[in-house]
């Protein structure tokens, strides 16, 4: 029986399921197959794919390490910590733990250094920052509107903000021109466009700090951007899951901060944040993502949607005690961020010297490298070639900018926070190998070119 099914083709999936909205078919994800195929070890696969396309925070897992074998009661899985087993192990709503969303309150707090207070009332969770746009997304908008993004922009956004939503994301294109800062200019022109083709347009979503580019938002822009959503009458979602990030000046301006400004126009119930603590705390697996809106309806109907992405309680009690810990997150707060500015400038420095240069970036787990003096000609395919080449040759995973909607081709993502300081320099070796070969290349072709037109 079991076989017969498998040969029956008549079977209809939904058509949710089978678009190609997931956005699994870019190369973003594709080079995370890559190095799912062949991934490289120090021991048992040294010349396999080093997975630099993963914004993933691993510098202080030590630090946390260490907490939980000094603090065993946090967990209801130890001796010291079973007494607690029964109550979290009962059925929890959505509202989630008191001392968990208090403690997200404080977190949120500190990594904006105190200038804010966040209301544990307004703390909705979600399964991961994934969850947590999806969900903020429909609260605000139903299939067919818009929302406005500044390229270039996480890939996954196609997925979390657009694949179940049926909500479409216009492009506000920044370049290199300006270090692809987001103009009050480009908004209007891309708010514009959509007018024009009659898009009902909802909001604007900002990632600061940027992934990609792993800067930070200027008060000046976040107040021009505020009264434009304001003037306009539609949503503004600042995705800050990189707030904890920030290694440099100039320091992270929250849109928190902005909006208790007295001197600017604002509609608060149109302000939300999403927030993480994937990045800050380097948790990705521990699938805790945040939405915080000052906006009471959005609020009681983000929660009640929260139903279908919780966090496991057992999380939320490990957490509510090491969020709790003031003088423990106090010192990571200081640790994480030196490490961060630590292993950027190494890597930076090493793609320097070996003649790549990057936007000058002061936050996130990434670099924004500068790799058109590689390509062939300036076009998407070339971009896509180089990027093929620098994984079948260098077998390094790093993300083109076009996964990103970036406007140029040439531009590339590189992830340096998730890997050891030996894998390091071992990708920095790659890099420069593949690179002087990719001269060497260019400069046979130079020759031939010049070969021919002699003749």
């Amino acid at each position: 029986m079991g076989s017969k099914m498998s040969k029956n083709n008549n079977v209809v999936l939904s058509k949710l399921v089978t678009n190609e909205q997931h956005g699994e078919n870019s190369p973003y994800f594709d080079g995370w197959k890559a190095y799912d195929n062949d991934p490289f070890h120090l021991m048992n696969n040294p010349n396999g794919v080093i997975q630099m396309g993963l914004a993933e925070n691993q510098l202080p897992v030590y630090k946390i390490e260490e907490w939980i074998k000094r603090n065993p009661k946090a967990s209801i899985c130890t001796t010291e910590g079973i007494e607690s087993f029964r109550r979290i192990a009962n059925f929890q709503d959505y509202h989630g733990l008191p001392e968990f969303t208090s403690g997200i309150a404080k977190f949120m707090e500190k990594t904006r250094n105190g200038r804010v207070k966040f209301d544990p009332k307004r703390v909705v969770m979600a399964g991961g920052a994934t969850g947590a746009n999806e969900n903020l997304i429909r609260c605000l908008a139903d299939p067919g509107n818009a929302f406005l993004v500044p390229t270039p922009y996480y890939p996954g956004f196609n997925r979390d903000l657009r694949w179940r939503t049926g909500v479409e994301l216009l492009p506000i294109s920044c370049n290199s021109s300006n270090n692809f800062k987001i103009t009050i200019e480009d908004v209007k022109e891309a708010y514009k466009k959509a007018q024009q083709t009659k898009i009902k347009v909802k909001g604007l979503i900002l990632t600061n700090p940027s992934n990609p580019l792993g800067t930070v938002l200027d008060r000046e822009t976040l107040i021009n951007l505020l009264t434009f959503t304001y003037e306009h009458n539609i949503h503004l979602v600042c995705d800050e899951i990189y707030a904890g990030t920030v290694f440099d000046a100039p320091e992270f301006v929250s849109v928190a901060e902005i909006i208790n400004d007295d001197k600017i126009r604002i509609n608060k119930d149109l302000v939300h944040i999403v927030s993480s603590l994937s990045k800050d705390l380097g948790f990705p697996g521990f699938r805790v993502g945040i939405v915080y809106s000052f906006n009471d309806d959005v609020v009681n109907n983000a929660r009640k949607m929260s139903s279908f992405g919780l966090v496991s309680a057992q999380t939320q009690h490990l957490l509510a005690s090491m969020l709790s810990d003031d003088e423990f997150i106090g010192k990571f707060l200081i640790e994480n961020p030196r490490r961060l500015e630590e292993r950027h400038e190494k890597f930076t420095g090493g793609l320097e010297e070996i003649g790549i240069k990057c936007l000058k970036s002061n936050a996130g787990l990434y670099c924004w490298a500068d790799l058109r003096p590689l390509l062939k000609e300036p076009t998407l395919d070339a971009e896509l070639s180089l990027w093929k080449r620098i994984i079948s040759n260098a077998k390094l995973n790093v993300s083109p900018g076009s996964s990103f909607n970036c406007p140029e081709a040439g531009w590339f993502r590189i992830c340096f926070a998730n890997i050891d300081d030996e894998t390091v320099e071992i990708a920095l070796s790659r890099i420069q190998m593949f690179v002087d070969a990719n001269n060497k290349v260019n400069e046979r072709g130079l020759i031939k070119n010049a070969l021919v037109k002699k003749e």
